[in-house]
């Protein structure tokens, strides 16, 4: 970084903090005011929404906890847990029953040698690849996937509009993501194995959240991961370069759900969900999210149900 790291990053952990908090994140999301801890499975008659640790996930659940409740299912939140690694244990041993999820990443996450890119394909293998006791709903039209982000300025500069036109440059830059992209298979290896791109330096910061965007305003990193329904994109002008040997495969929206927790109820409601979940309607909600007034992930599920007639 050019001159003052340690302030910048310090200013702008205070501030996910504090966005963290305002969101409910504070505390072990694993925890409840039951006391259940990660390892404690829930009531038969309820279902625990969680969410990864950023907003889009966080409506999401949002989304299906509200709906859910709306038809009369008990429902419980324990949003912000974090990363992939962290919350599929937790659906794994009860802690928590149900998940936003994105299809490819998942396929990849349980089967690390899948090699399917379509949406119907992946959607197909991941089915096969779940374990016993983990079942996926009906998938959204909407997707996000992550994509490799430059400025506008290096866009110009290095005259590259995909990754392959990147690739002879990459020992010259130094990109940032989340901890967890420099091992996962459409990560760093995957964009190595792919592209034959090797970045100078893997800076660790966050999921396309506050400090990837900051560092990737400020020239810290000159490409970074952000998720293609991230506003902050366009807000800033930057640029999304393609993908032309599919690196990222399909990333439908799709619920992660444990299948003792799957009633004819809850997948009724969260089916007719994906019926009307779009990657324009998701880009939106990201917005408003982003926008002047701030609305918490509730206020903006809730929105978006009553708009959809699902409230």
């Amino acid at each position: 970084m050019r001159t003052s790291l340690i302030a910048r990053t310090s200013a702008a952990l205070a501030g996910l903090a504090l966005a963290l908090t305002a969101c409910g994140g504070g505390g072990d999301p694993l925890s409840s005011g039951s006391g259940q801890t990660s390892g404690a499975a829930a009531p038969n008659d309820t279902v625990v929404v969680g969410s990864a640790n950023f907003v889009e996930s966080q409506i999401l659940a949002e989304i299906y906890a509200q709906a859910l409740s709306a038809k009369g299912v008990t429902v419980e939140k324990r949003l912000n847990i974090g990363s992939r690694e962290a919350y599929i244990p937790a659906l794994q041993d009860g802690s928590i029953d149900l998940i936003p999820e994105y299809s490819g990443v998942l396929l990849q996450y349980f089967d690390k040698a899948a090699d399917e890119t379509a949406p119907d394909a992946v959607f197909t293998a991941l089915q096969e690849a779940l374990p016993d006791n983990l079942v996926v709903l009906d998938k959204s039209a909407a997707e996000d996937k992550d994509a490799i982000v430059v400025t506008r300025e290096t866009a110009t500069q290095l005259n590259v509009k995909s990754i392959a036109d990147l690739a002879p440059q990459c020992a010259n830059l130094v990109f940032g993501g989340p901890p967890e992209f420099q091992t996962r298979p459409d990560g760093i290896p995957g964009i190595q194995k792919t592209y034959n791109c090797s970045f100078k330096e893997f800076r660790s910061l966050d999921a396309g959240g506050p400090l990837t965007v900051a560092a990737l305003k400020n020239g810290d990193v000159q490409a970074a991961d952000l998720f293609t329904t991230d506003a902050s994109i366009e807000t800033n002008d930057f640029v999304v370069l393609d993908d032309p040997n599919n690196n990222f495969a399909a990333q439908n929206i799709l619920p992660l759900i444990n299948k003792a927790k799957a009633s004819d109820a809850v997948k009724s409601t969260l089916n007719e969900i994906a019926t009307k979940l779009t990657t324009q309607n998701l880009t939106a909600l990201n917005a408003e999210a982003a926008g002047e007034a701030k609305p918490s992930p509730e206020t903006v599920a809730k929105n978006w149900l009553s708009q959809n007639g699902l409230a």
